[in-house]
């Protein structure tokens, strides 16, 4: 149990991972051991587990590194929930059947943070019931939506147990836990690549305290880790699942490709659950019959029991691991085993680079887009700091460097920076007597 007693805590929600760190009157404690199974024990997996419902009330879920262990055990049967973050702007999303009970997305949002909350009360010894939760420069380009992104965010917390919810955007908690190395005030400017979102913030900063009004600018947009996989999916992989299947209709004189609307769900793990629709799962089988070749049929086998199977999560995974791996390697290796699934896909980087030129030029587009709104060039900005897990891909950190200069680049705490930041930001919030 730690000696800190904690009066607020700040929470680092992430698409991917998700963080916690506390702040009291006379300062702040960094994140604390959310998942023990992790290898980084701060880092709890923003995953849920739902197994098979044995019974009218369902078994309860499990989250982060026990609910991946769990989906694997039990053969992906049950149901796998992940980057909830994503949804929150999207209107469209209001509820999902999961076994026998049907959940809302504040719901759903509200177990992890709940599961967070109770942790830290065992770890501190307490009971806290205020937070301060980091956010996106933008939850979408929408200003409606993104109101509407957030009080969904805020409802959540309210359910998980937290009477008092303040929020702060994610790269300007990142920026506070930059002040402390500044030598002299510098227009800096904060780059938070995650699994979700590309967040900016322009931001004056030096030694001295601290206002959102030293905020020159924010921006962001929601494109990041997430959406260069499902490039990665699109260009590389997805022709092991059919993509590039050909076929004729009976009767017919043309040769035919797989649609590419139907494929492009594949680029998503939560839009791939769509194929097993039943016209989707109709029509595919139309398209085996009709199709011209042996590999066009053994593609589509393959569709067939990665949807059936539930393996999307498992794939993409694999994706992650080898866009990673990428990173420090021009070439990679991306293997994927499983029944009915067998997939060796050699990948360089500059193939990769060339399928996600669109998601890089949405998310340098970003950037452009936050130094107008300031009225800023690349060239008044001293120093460009990176932080989130997607910082470390090389097409994005050579983007920036080509318009600030590798020498201005600056790389964060990996992935404690906005955590530790939003601690920063909650001490303050208790001094200044907002909470």
């Amino acid at each position: 149990m730690s000696s800190f007693q904690p009066e607020v805590y700040a929470i680092d929600f992430g698409t991917s991972n998700s963080l916690l760190a506390a702040a009291n009157r006379t300062g702040h404690h960094p994140p604390i051991p959310l998942d023990p199974l992790a290898e980084d024990p701060s880092l709890l997996r923003s995953v849920l587990f739902f197994p098979e419902s044995r019974g009218p009330a369902g078994a309860a879920p499990t989250l982060g590194k026990s609910a991946l262990d769990e989906y694997v055990a039990q053969g992906s049967r049950g149901r796998l929930v992940r980057s909830l973050k994503r949804f929150l702007p999207m209107k469209s999303f209001v509820r999902t059947q999961i076994g026998t009970r049907s959940y809302g997305l504040e719901e759903l949002i509200a177990i992890v943070l709940r599961a967070m909350r109770e942790r830290a009360d065992r770890h501190f010894g307490a009971r806290v019931t205020r937070a301060v939760l980091g956010r996106p420069a933008r939850f979408a380009q929408d200003a409606e939506d993104d109101v509407f992104a957030e009080e969904r965010l805020r409802q959540a917390a309210r359910l998980a147990g937290f009477e008092e919810v303040a929020f702060c955007p994610e790269p300007v908690a990142a920026a506070r836990d930059f002040r402390d190395e500044l030598a002299r005030e510098s227009l800096l400017l904060v780059g938070d690549f995650g699994g979700g979102t590309s967040d900016y913030s322009l931001v004056m900063m030096g030694q001295g305290g601290f206002a959102l009004s030293d905020v020159l600018a924010i921006g962001g947009v929601s494109v990041a880790g997430d959406a260069l996989d499902g490039s990665l999916m699109r260009g590389r992989v997805a022709r092991h699942f059919g993509a590039e299947v050909r076929y004729r209709v009976p009767f017919g004189d043309n040769v035919l490709t797989m649609p590419k609307p139907l494929m492009e769900k594949l680029c998503s793990p939560a839009e791939m659950s769509l194929l097993a629709q039943r016209d989707a799962q109709s029509f595919l089988n139309d398209v085996r019959s009709w199709s011209l070749g042996a590999d066009d049929r053994r593609h589509i086998d393959q569709l067939f029991a990665l949807v059936e199977d539930g393996l999307g999560f498992m794939l993409f995974e694999a994706i992650e691991h080898a866009k990673k791996a990428l990173s420090s390697s021009h070439d990679t290796l991306l293997e994927f085993h499983v029944p009915g699934v067998d997939i060796d896909q050699p990948i360089r980087r500059d193939e990769f680079e060339l399928g996600a030129q669109r998601e890089l030029s949405a998310i340098i587009a970003a950037l452009d887009t936050t130094l107008e709104r300031a009225g800023a060039r690349a060239s008044d900005v001293e120093l460009v700091c990176l932080t989130g897990g997607t910082a470390r891909v090389p097409c994005i950190r050579s983007a920036l460097a080509e318009r600030f200069g590798e020498h201005r680049l600056h790389s964060l705490r990996g992935l404690h920076a906005v955590a530790e930041g939003l601690a920063r930001h909650a001490h303050r919030l208790i001094v200044d007597g907002v909470f």
